[in-house]
């Protein structure tokens, strides 16, 4: 398989992602249908043709042509995909560790396995990226009449912050949403048309991370999201998906393709706001030694 066969294999990728990375080629019906299926994936291809296509409000013909220009042979071959897909979701550390111990432990030992599997996954994700998915959320990011909002899960909260306090220093405008209810009130009760939410979320998807999607893309907020290679629910209602892959040397799914990809954003970023961002790296240098900070 050519490189390029590999980026749109649905197995290495991800259904939804190959969706996304696809909807330009599509026709109107056709990218009908995509819509459809990324705002309520993967349960809307599970069904019937017929009840995808009227969903999508287009032909079952339609439906089937998109799958074929994703490269599926037919719609069996779709929803078994899905269904892997599906299985992969809902796979658990513990499930992880089990399987593992199942099948003994692994000979070489953990710097080898590690050397071996970061690399790559760091490389697959950002090879896997669309330069038009990057280059949105640099957009996004980059207009600095919009404030920006980040928030994770459990684990992955830690990657919101690591990015806002990157962005607080080359462009201003941007918070973490806190943990405590009163505060998130507070930062969120004004949320509009000016505001850009960035999301972490990632496999175990967290309901209250969907339904902080929903609320504030319904007050016409814009979200990004940083999301594994299955997509977070959310990713129907992002105006950009930003996906990495997971994989670890451990039970746990791995963050280390994550960093590399908020790294990646914030470097594309300080080359668009240019002296801005240098402007501004100046000025937190200067207030950081005026009020005593380090």
């Amino acid at each position: 398989m050519s490189n390029s066969d590999a980026v749109d294999d649905p197995h290495a990728v991800g259904v939804a992602a190959l969706i996304r990375r696809r909807l330009g080629e599509c026709s109107p019906a056709e990218r009908r249908v995509a819509r459809a299926l990324l705002a309520a994936y993967p349960s809307a291809g599970l069904g019937t043709v017929a009840a995808l296509a009227e969903r999508a409000e287009v032909s079952a013909p339609t439906v089937l042509r998109l799958l074929s220009r994703l490269g599926f042979g037919g719609y069996p071959e779709f929803q078994q995909a899905l269904r892997d897909e599906l299985a992969e979701r809902e796979t658990s550390p513990l499930t992880a560790y089990r399987a593992t111990e199942r099948g003994g432990a692994p000979p070489e030992g953990a710097l080898p396995r590690a050397a071996a599997t970061l690399p790559e996954a760091v490389a697959g994700t950002l090879a896997d990226l669309p330069q038009g998915e990057l280059d949105a959320a640099v957009r996004l990011l980059a207009d600095q009449q919009v404030r920006i909002t980040a928030a994770g899960g459990r684990f992955s909260a830690l990657f919101a912050h690591y990015l806002v306090l990157h962005l607080m220093q080359v462009r201003g405008n941007s918070r973490l949403l806190p943990a405590g209810p009163v505060e998130r009130a507070d930062m969120l009760v004004d949320v509009g048309r000016r505001d850009l939410v960035v999301l972490f979320d990632f496999r175990r998807y967290e309901e209250p991370t969907l339904e902080l999607a929903r609320q504030v893309t319904g007050r016409g907020a814009r979200v990004v999201l940083f999301t594994d290679r299955w997509l977070s629910p959310v990713a129907g209602l992002a105006e950009v998906v930003l996906p990495a892959r997971v994989d670890s040397p451990s039970p746990y799914d791995s963050f280390v393709p994550t960093l590399a990809l908020v790294e990646t954003l914030v470097a594309a970023l300080i080359d668009r706001l240019g002296p801005v961002a240098g402007a501004r790296l100046k000025a937190m240098e200067g207030a950081q030694q005026a009020f005593g900070g380090r």
